[in-house]
């Protein structure tokens, strides 16, 4: 990548800060923001500024970067570019764990992504056994069918568990579910933002393994790669990004489907590359979802999960026509 591709990646992830924080249900002006950042002006835009918004873009930049690593990790990988958390059942494990652990109230921000993480690592081997026992190995289309069937039984599975909660927090978790940043509080975006960063660095150090599975398993035993570890490991570091990122904003697909894309457009040229530049491009897609989740329909708020699927949608049926 170029100089001005970084440049490009920066300044987007910048113009998406600020318009998220000057737009909203109440717009503000840049110079009031600047302002409210700090403590000057009006105290109502004040709280609105330093105890709504920005924690709220601290959690999407998190999330985003999350999910995007994620996607580049796992296409990288299956050597697919269809295969991300949301499809592959990983997303939807995350989801189960994390409303199993409300349920019995582990709810905390530490302990709510660990659960997350145990539900994903579930799902990534339920994915893989299944795909496994039709084909014999992990064939990437298989893993994509499989992980589409896990996830859609780990939603059946919520639903179930959900069947006798009381009305109000059947609500809150179905709105959960569908993904939303209006939670956000700095201390849980903390949490977040630390799974995050550590499931990232884990997949920076790995990224020449990454490289060398991405050649196909026989080309990377060849050369002295231990495939079926380096796989597993990176598996499950893709799957602590989605975990941590479901416990922070429920369920938001299609973000690391789409971005590893852009990333190569951009012209990454290798697994480190792609996972720095997918990090500052899908941080930038979902604060501008988030802010069009905001603002179309102001003042009600649309799920974030909708708007990202919205754009995944056709995104994926364009890749898949191109497979042909």
């Amino acid at each position: 990548m170029t100089s001005k591709h970084w440049l490009l990646l920066v300044g987007t992830v910048v113009v998406a800060v600020l318009a998220g924080v000057a737009g909203g249900a109440v717009p503000m002006p840049l110079g009031e923001v600047w302002a409210a950042l700090f403590g000057q002006g009006d105290a109502t835009q004040v709280a609105i500024v330093r105890n709504l918004r920005l924690p709220r873009i601290a959690l999407g930049l998190a999330v985003g970067a999350g999910l995007a690593v994620s996607g580049t990790a796992l296409q990288a990988t299956l050597r697919n570019p269809l295969a991300e958390p949301y499809l592959l059942g990983v997303s939807g494990g995350a989801a189960a764990g994390a409303v199993l652990a409300v349920t019995l109230g582990f709810a905390s921000p530490l302990l709510l992504p660990i659960a997350a993480f145990v539900g994903a690592a579930l799902a990534v081997l339920v994915v893989l056994l299944v795909a496994r026992a039709v084909s014999g190995h992990a064939d990437p289309r298989v893993l994509l069918m499989a992980g589409v069937v896990v996830g859609a039984f780990c939603t059946a599975a919520i639903m179930v568990g959900l069947a006798t909660a009381p009305e109000n927090s059947v609500r809150g978790a179905l709105w959960w579910m569908m993904g939303s940043l209006g939670d956000a509080q700095w201390r849980s975006v903390r949490w977040v933002a630390a799974y995050v960063a550590f499931g990232i660095a884990l997949l920076v150090l790995w990224a020449r393994d990454v490289d060398v599975l991405a050649l196909g398993e026989d080309a990377a035993a060849s050369l002295g790669l231990p495939v079926e570890r380096v796989t597993r490991r990176i598996y499950l570091a893709a799957s602590l990004l989605a975990a941590a990122t479901v416990a922070g904003a429920g369920l938001i697909g299609f973000v690391g489907l789409i971005v590893p894309a852009i990333a190569r457009a951009l012209g990454a040229r290798n697994t480190r590359e792609a996972i720095v530049a997918s990090a500052l491009a899908g941080a930038a897609l979902v604060v501008f979802a988030d802010l069009a989740a905001r603002t179309v329909l102001r003042p009600a708020e649309l799920p974030l999960g909708a708007v990202t699927a919205l754009i995944g949608v056709p995104f994926f049926l364009w890749r898949l026509r191109g497979l042909k």
